[in-house]
C-alpha cells in the first residue's frame, strides 16, 4: 500500500466524521427548538413530494415544486430569520475547550451551599431573585451590558443584590465558576406559547437562556416564593429545597472527574462511575 492510497483513505474517513459531526451537531441543536424542527419536517414533506411527482411524472405539480425549491431557501433565510440568526449565535457562543473552570468538589460544595442559603432566605422573604450559571456556552454577549461584580460568591452578596429597593434587583446574576461575574444581566425572554400564562418575566428570562445555551437558571418568584431551575429548554417550576438542591448538585457535576488512584497515579473517569 502506497503512501498516497494511505493518504486518501485517511481524507475520506476525515470527509465522513467532519459530516457527521456537522450533522450531529445540528439535530442536537434543532431538536429542541420548535420552528426549527417545523422548517425541518415541512422540507421533508416537500422532498417527499417531489418524489412522488417524479415517479407518477405529475408535470404541473413537477413545475411548482421546481419554483419552490429555487426561491425556498431565500423565502426560509427572511420568514425565519430570529430562529437561524439564534441558532448560529448559539454556535459562535460554544466554547471549544469547554468551561472556563472545573470546580473541585470542595468548591461545587461551597457553591451549592452559598446559594441554597441565598435561595432559603429569598424564599421566606419572598425576594424576587434570577442567578444563572454559565457551563460550556459562553455568557459574554449578556455579561459585556451588565454591572460588573468579580466577587466571591457568597449568600450575603446575593441577598444584597436582590434586595427589594437595589438597583440591580430586577436584573439577572451570573456565576462563573465559584465567583459572581456581574449583575443586572437582561435576558431575552422565552417566547415558547406552551409556557404557562401565569409565569412572569422572570421565568421566562430563565427559560430563554436555558433554550439559547446550557446554563442552569435559577429562579425565586418575588409573588410567591416559589423556587423553579431552567435547563436544557424546560422549566421545573415549584421545586422544594431538597429537590431544588438535588437538581442544582446534579448540574454543576462535571461531565469527567479526576482522582487518584491507590497507588497515588492520576487517572480520569466518568462521574457516574466514582
Amino acid at each position: 500500500m502506497t503512501l498516497s492510497t494511505v493518504w486518501s483513505i485517511f481524507t475520506k474517513i476525515l470527509d465522513i466524521c467532519v459530516v457527521w459531526c456537522m450533522a450531529y451537531y445540528i439535530l442536537k441543536n434543532v431538536k429542541n427548538n420548535v420552528k426549527m424542527i417545523l422548517i425541518v419536517k415541512g422540507v421533508i414533506i416537500i422532498l417527499i413530494f417531489k418524489l412522488l411527482s417524479d415517479i407518477f411524472n405529475l408535470y404541473t405539480v413537477g413545475i411548482l415544486l421546481t419554483y419552490v425549491f429555487e426561491w425556498g431557501p431565500l423565502a426560509i433565510i427572511i420568514l425565519f430569520q430570529p430562529e437561524i440568526r439564534s441558532f448560529l449565535e448559539s454556535i459562535g457562543r460554544t466554547k471549544l475547550l469547554g468551561r472556563h473552570k472545573i470546580l473541585t468538589v470542595e468548591e461545587r460544595e461551597k457553591v451549592v451551599y452559598e446559594i441554597m442559603d441565598a435561595v432559603e432566605y429569598l424564599r421566606k422573604n419572598k425576594i424576587g431573585a434570577l442567578m444563572v450559571i454559565e457551563r460550556d456556552v459562553s455568557l459574554q454577549d449578556y455579561i459585556t451590558p451588565a454591572t460588573k461584580v468579580y466577587a466571591d460568591l457568597t449568600s450575603p452578596l446575593l441577598g444584597t443584590i436582590f434586595f427589594p429597593n437595589s438597583p440591580l434587583h430586577d436584573g439577572g446574576v451570573i456565576i462563573q465558576g465559584d465567583r459572581i461575574t456581574c449583575a443586572g444581566a437582561v435576558f431575552k425572554t422565552s417566547m415558547d406559547p406552551n409556557l404557562n400564562k401565569k409565569l412572569g418575566t422572570r421565568h421566562r428570562a430563565a427559560l430563554g437562556i436555558a433554550e439559547e445555551t446550557d446554563a442552569v437558571a435559577l429562579i425565586v418568584s418575588e409573588e410567591t416564593g416559589r423556587i423553579s431551575i431552567a435547563v436544557d429548554h424546560e422549566i421545573h417550576y415549584n421545586l422544594s429545597l431538597d429537590e431544588f438542591r438535588m437538581m442544582l448538585v446534579d448540574e454543576l457535576k462535571p461531565k469527567t472527574e479526576l482522582f487518584y488512584d491507590a497507588d497515588g497515579t492520576e487517572s480520569e473517569g466518568e462521574l457516574d462511575e466514582i
